[in-house]
């Protein structure tokens, strides 16, 4: 770690989907989001995770940790699947631990400040991670964000449980429903939702900060309207363009919105530590996006950009919940983030200083090529 700044920490679990079937992870297996084999050795850091101050400005000195995602269970798999013809080990839960591990000897153990945060499948990981993330860091002040993570158990338009059937699935066979926060599964007569995150949130003690948009897209496209529900099409145009949606896709879409607001009431009412940036765009993952993160023209709530919102929260300058209003009211939406083609979830879009790997045992460790912060960038080593 860095001796600059070496006393606060921001660590980011990157996304990439998940998968439930034996078919999907190993495929998966054979891309970036499944093994090391696969991962680009470059990586770039922006938004949140920017050294410049004058796009940054709270947390640009920080020591910088980006977690790469390869289980599918957004770090909480922990079994294995045998057939006879395959074998799969589902081991996120076993890696996030070790980085862990490894980085408190390293100076992670003396830090006073320390931020997890996450985007998508990261961002859902945050919510299943953070209370722990906080009893292994016992001396610092721990504060846990997710971007994109808040993922509703919603009924999809056809009114079939498409994502809490994805997400039994994915707890089921990666073993997940062990590593689920006791406290919830205890209280629900399914414990597999849990995994869901505006069940588990009930139950975090460390401050917590919901960033999301109301129309998050792959909620909406994978989820609210997945292919399954809309074989005629109907909801293309308006996939692609909200401003092609009918006004009968245009209710449904606001009452997704509502939803969300719901699930989140006892959060926004009872959580005093707590924080919501919830902003009326068309996107998912706007932290680790310099355009979205804090830029001439980033979304705005009540003029104020996320980066904005997220420091008052975390250095406890004002209170940070802000909720947008309904669509399509937000002038400041101007960065529309489309969900790529493809079976995982999207990656977040990001610009910034470019850094240079070196090998460096079961990790690589990456030196910014433009500041004198010691980055580390994890690669879990996955089978």
């Amino acid at each position: 770690m860095s001796t600059h700044h070496v006393s606060s920490s921001n660590f980011e679990l990157y996304g990439g989907g998940w998968c439930g079937h034996r078919e999907q992870c190993l495929d998966r297996a054979k891309t970036s989001y499944g093994s090391t084999n696969h991962m680009n050795k470059w990586a770039i850091f922006s938004g949140i995770l920017s050294n410049n101050a004058s796009l940054n400005p709270d947390f640009y000195n920080w020591n910088r940790v980006r977690l790469r995602y390869c289980d599918g269970a957004s770090f909480a798999g922990d079994g294995k699947f045998a057939n006879g013809t395959s074998l799969l080990y589902f081991r996120g839960q076993k890696i996030w631990e070790a980085i862990i591990l490894d980085l408190l000897p390293q100076g992670l153990a003396n830090a006073h400040m320390a931020l997890l945060a996450g985007c998508s499948a990261g961002g859902l990981a945050t919510f299943l991670h953070c209370d722990n993330f906080t009893r292994m860091l016992p001396n610092a002040s721990v504060n846990c964000l997710s971007d994109a993570g808040f993922i509703l158990d919603e009924r999809d338009v056809s009114l079939n449980h498409t994502v809490r059937s994805i997400f039994e699935d994915i707890v089921s066979l990666q073993g997940v429903e062990q590593n689920l926060d006791p406290k919830c599964t205890k209280s629900m007569n399914y414990p597999k939702l849990c995994f869901f995150p505006h069940y588990a949130l009930k139950y975090i003690t460390t401050p917590f900060f919901v960033l999301n948009s109301a129309y998050d897209v792959v909620q909406f496209h994978r989820f609210l309207v997945p292919p399954s529900a809309d074989v005629e099409g109907k909801w293309k145009h308006c996939k692609h363009d909200p401003a092609a949606c009918s006004a009968d896709q245009i209710a449904i879409l606001q009452g997704f919105r509502r939803d969300m607001l719901e699930a989140l009431n006892f959060f926004l009412k009872d959580s005093h530590r707590g924080g919501t940036f919830i902003n009326s765009c068309f996107a998912h993952c706007q932290s680790d996006a310099q355009e979205s993160w804090f830029a001439v023209n980033s979304p705005r709530i009540h003029n104020k950009t996320i980066a904005e919102v997220v420091g008052d929260w975390y250095f406890t300058r004002r209170e940070a919940k802000e909720i947008d209003c309904e669509y399509p009211c937000d002038t400041t939406c101007h960065n529309l983030m489309p969900v790529p083609q493809g079976t995982d979830c999207a990656k977040c879009g990001s610009v910034g200083n470019k850094t240079l790997t070196s090998k460096a045992g079961s990790h690589d460790r990456i030196w910014s090529k433009y500041s004198m912060i010691l980055v580390v960038l994890l690669l879990p080593l996955c089978l």
